[in-house]
């Protein structure tokens, strides 16, 4: 006899979402491998999925909810699923962002988060030497989404030269990386200024910050150190980032600037060859 393993549907999102799914399933009269073949996966990966071995994605939580006919129940409840695959540490920050109606940062190192493809998000991540890292790839697609919300943030990225040239991933990884930054050129709702190496010194050589603003809430500095994350509303320490952010967006290149230098860096050190829309933006003199 199979041993079925029963879950607490109240320990996780992730233990609701397999009671539930392993319940909806039984009520359609479906086995694991009935309900794996009309959503293009194996019995098994259902089964692990309803003991939360294994973490559903989007694309998975939609196609249940098409062959069930649940009425996109999967499909809300995967966002809280994969919210709480985020570090703990992490996980209030995460539900600050989605609030925010404007979000700016200075990113010293690599590219902001909401800004990586799945291919540089995982060798970013994969450094941390995880136990889940599909599970924490996934967390981190999920948190763009709010980018394509009908009203989404504002976000301003200054992102330092250094994150252009530091090969994370290799050399395909990051061509294509950079070929997502300049995707938001035309995007009314994403700016990318990028500080060059010859500003020198500057405001920020203590670290990346992420600075939030809402319609009815304090702002708050987002930092993170070795293994953890770090929030304020102090007035002091907002007016002292919002200062320190007025001063690197001055000395970093215009949008338009700083598109032509991430198009030359392709170029240069990843072998991109740009194509006849590019090459009026990379004619800009830096």
């Amino acid at each position: 006899m199979v041993n079925i393993r029963a879950l607490d549907p109240s320990a996780s999102p992730l233990d609701y979402f397999g009671s539930e799914l392993r319940r909806k399933r039984e009520a359609a009269g479906l086995t694991q491998k009935e309900l794996g073949a009309i959503v293009f996966c194996t019995g098994s990966l259902i089964g692990q999925i309803e003991t939360t071995l294994k973490v559903p994605t989007r694309e998975f939580a939609e196609r249940v909810d098409a062959a069930l006919m649940t009425d996109g129940f999967f499909s809300r409840l995967v966002g809280l699923v994969l919210r709480s695959q985020l570090p703990t540490w992490f996980q209030p920050y995460a539900e600050m962002e989605a609030k925010a109606t404007y979000i700016s940062t200075y990113q010293a190192q690599m590219v902001y988060g909401l800004l990586q493809t799945e291919a540089y998000a995982r060798a970013v991540l994969a450094t941390g030497m995880p136990d889940r890292l599909d599970e924490l790839v996934a967390a981190r697609m999920e948190r763009q989404r709010l980018l394509a919300r009908e009203q989404p943030p504002l976000t301003w990225v200054v992102l330092d030269e250094a994150a252009l040239h530091r090969p994370i991933g290799g050399r395909e990884v990051m061509r294509d990386q950079l070929a997502h930054l300049l995707s938001f050129r035309d995007d009314r709702w994403v700016r990318v200024q990028v500080l060059p190496f010859r500003a020198g010194e500057h405001a920020s050589l203590i670290g990346s910050f992420n600075a939030l603003r809402f319609a009815d809430d304090p702002d708050i500095v987002y930092t993170e150190d070795l293994i953890s994350g770090h929030m304020t509303a102090n007035p002091d320490t907002v007016r002292e980032a919002a200062l320190r952010y007025a001063h690197l967006q001055a000395s970093a290149l215009s949008v338009e600037d700083s598109a032509a230098l991430i198009i030359r860096v392709m170029e240069e050190r990843y072998g991109h060859q740009p194509a006849a829309e590019d090459s009026d933006v990379a004619e800009v003199q830096l």
